[in-house]
């Protein structure tokens, strides 16, 4: 497989392009705002216009949403790949959605004679773009080992799940992990703040101590500077969050340190922040404790 579609090009489809592209590949790109394809033509992305111009010869396509609703919108609604793509085309839904969405995108490809894989990516998009990421599948596992060359390109490290929505779920529990070692270091780092100790002095300590985490690695610098350009943006997180929930829900599974970790994150949402990085959820800790910058 050469020929690879990417249908939504934000910040983790940038990512995952720029990696093909390095790979060799040769990419179409489709997103609903044409100028975040600028950033990658110079780079040799072919800016579609349309999804059936991003699949009119791909073998391979991945879509990469920001919803659950574009994320079936681009399957199975007007203009869709169910409508657009070839037969053989091979799906790998890349956005974060839940199992039960996952397994129902799948029947609709299939159905339409496109094999499909449920292919979710754990890391930030930098970590995705500089090939630190993993790359969860849940399908076939024969048809995973034939796009074994395509996914190596995109990630470091490829583990095969299960069924389709087992990799979703996966998705779900590492990001669970994420939502909840974000919030414990901003926690901390407030604490001790709050009682004159520096954040970088802090970050020196902790990252050599037994509290150590990959979440200190990432975030903690941005918490340190107070500044949160976005690597996971806080309202599509907060989607995430939602869709924890519900699966906890559906599994008879309680998630009590989930469900305060969300009020936290929606706070700092409802502060204006969903453009930011996760780690902004530091300023919701900063206010409670008194110490909200003027």
């Amino acid at each position: 497989m050469k020929r690879i579609a990417v249908v939504g090009v934000g910040l983790l489809g940038s990512a995952v392009a720029s990696r093909l592209l390095q790979g060799g590949f040769q990419v179409a790109g489709y997103d609903t705002r044409p100028e975040v394809l600028q950033a990658l033509a110079g780079a040799g992305l072919r800016a579609a216009d349309s999804i059936a111009d991003a699949v009119r010869d791909a073998e391979l396509v991945f879509t990469v949403l920001p919803s659950l609703e574009a994320a079936e919108a681009v399957m199975s609604g007007a203009g869709g790949l169910c409508a657009t793509a070839a037969r053989g085309t091979v799906v790998c839904q890349m956005s974060t959605i839940s199992p039960e969405l996952a397994r129902r995108l799948g029947e609709a490809a299939e159905g339409a004679g496109m094999p499909f894989l449920d292919t979710p990516i754990s890391g930030t998009s930098a970590m995705v773009a500089r090939g630190d990421s993993t790359l969860l599948v849940g399908g076939d596992a024969v048809l995973a080992e034939r796009c074994q060359p395509v996914f190596s390109a995109v990630s470091a490290r490829t583990v095969h799940m299960g069924p389709v929505g087992a990799a979703t779920l996966a998705k779900l529990v590492t990001n669970l992990l994420v939502a909840l070692n974000t919030a414990a270091l901003a926690e901390a780092l407030v604490l001790g703040e709050k009682g004159g100790l520096k954040a970088d002095k802090m970050l020196e300590l902790l990252s050599h101590s037994a509290a150590a985490s990959r979440m200190m690695d990432i975030r903690g610098p941005l918490m340190a500077a107070g500044d949160y350009p976005p690597q996971m943006k806080l309202d599509l997180f907060l989607k995430d969050i939602r869709l924890m929930m519900e699966a906890g829900e559906r599994l008879g599974v309680a998630l009590p340190l989930t469900g305060t970790a969300q009020q936290l994150y929606q706070q700092a949402s409802l502060a204006g922040l969903d453009g930011k990085d996760l780690a902004v959820v530091k300023t919701e800790l900063e206010r409670m404790a008194g110490m909200a910058k003027a």
